[in-house]
């Protein structure tokens, strides 16, 4: 009787340790932020931002960038930057909290951030606690501005992620990163949605007020002719390579999780913060009608619009709009159409193929088309002047 009482006692106490109470609960809309990240404000970097400043609660630029030689600071700053949030992005160094601490609060105070001044550090878990002097120092220094840091889900099992979180004034969740791929083979992931929402039930167990960053972003990710990983290109110069392997966070993936947050989400959950802001010249980042989608919870879904233009007597020209809010890059088959005239000549461009078929001709292709752009699809040059009709089936 004895062996089971203390038996069942057992049980009871291993239930009650492991035991997690359940953490409070919201649902609404949430605030909206978005990053500007670029060390060169360029005229596209400027005009995005003075257009779309006001479809977000702030945003947060990135005003400085140290990295480390020899265990010496080289600092990057990008004097452009104009918003109110400032971003000090510190890379990878072996011993934060030592001798670089008077350095480092000395630089986040010369960004002049106005309404929260962000550090993105690539700390190793186990120098936390150092992080935790940095973060410290910080605060003293531009006080009474809002310190935040951004954070990596490996460390919310840290007992000194705790202390770290406690110390600054907020933190960013970063959800979104790409694992080093094996071989071109491999799946290619930069945010999987089910690990994000685990990681955020997990960190709301802190009790902290916290935000996530959610990408926009995409790489070319490039291999060499035996299979290994040669780099990543983001906006900058195409690596050379054997295999070039296009990865990109999938809206339809960011727009369930904003929805599925707007609808339930623990309360410690504040806010979304976009990486990163759409700039018209950027090749791998979303368009803006993609981004708006998607913090609206809708997946975005491209929409292909065409039209024949007369450009002279019999000579036509048809063109393709993405009149949507995502890429178009499904096969997209045009039919034209005319009555009471032949076809003399034609041709299709920018990869569509023109084939004569009775009653008129079809354009047939796969385009690479953004949001809001426009492609000449092909050319027809008819025997008599006579209407022309085109129609995607």
């Amino acid at each position: 009787m004895r062996k089971r009482i203390v038996f069942a006692l057992g049980i009871v106490a291993a239930l009650f340790f492991t035991y997690e109470k359940p953490v409070p609960r919201t649902r609404g809309p949430m605030t909206q932020q978005a990053y500007v990240w670029q060390r060169v404000w360029t005229d596209a970097v400027r005009e995005a931002v003075a257009e779309h400043t006001g479809a977000f609660s702030g945003l947060v630029a990135l005003g400085a960038e140290v990295s480390w030689e020899k265990g010496r600071p080289i600092v990057v700053r990008v004097p452009a930057a104009s918003t109110p949030g400032i971003a000090l992005r510190i890379g990878p160094y072996a011993n934060p909290g030592g001798s670089e601490t008077a350095f480092v609060a000395e630089l986040a105070a010369s960004l002049g951030a106005r309404t929260e001044l962000q550090i993105d550090f690539d700390c190793a878990s186990s120098k936390l606690d150092g992080y935790r002097i940095w973060v410290r120092a910080i605060k003293e220094r531009v006080a009474p501005t809002p310190v935040v840091i951004t954070a990596l889900p490996s460390w919310l099992r840290r007992d000194a992620f705790q202390r770290l979180a406690d110390e600054a004034d907020g933190y960013v969740l970063q959800v979104h990163s790409l694992q080093r791929p094996r071989g071109p083979s491999d799946r290619l992931s930069i945010c999987d949605p089910g690990r994000a929402r685990a990681w955020i039930e997990r960190a709301a167990r802190l009790g902290r007020p916290f935000r996530v960053a959610l990408p926009t972003y995409g790489y070319l990710v490039a291999f060499d002719a035996a299979g290994k990983l040669r780099g990543l290109c983001a906006e900058g110069p195409v690596p050379r390579a054997a295999t070039l392997r296009p990865v990109s966070a999938q809206p339809e993936a960011m727009a369930s999780l904003v929805a599925v947050w707007s609808r339930d989400r623990p309360a410690a959950l504040t806010g979304i913060i976009w990486y990163r802001l759409p700039v018209a010249s950027d090749r791998l980042n979303w368009r803006w009608p993609t981004l708006a989608a998607v913090m609206a919870g809708r997946a975005p879904h491209p929409k292909a619009v065409v039209r024949a233009r007369r450009v002279a007597p019999s000579l036509f020209e048809v063109d393709l709009l993405n009149d949507g809010d995502a890429d178009l890059s499904a096969r997209v088959e045009v039919a034209v159409s005319w009555t009471g005239a032949r076809l003399v000549a034609g041709d299709g461009l920018a990869g569509f193929d023109l084939h004569e078929q009775e009653g008129g001709a079809r354009l047939a292709g796969s385009p690479a088309l953004r949001p809001g752009a426009r492609r000449m699809l092909g050319w027809l040059r008819l025997s008599t002047d006579v209407e022309v009709h085109v129609a995607t089936p």
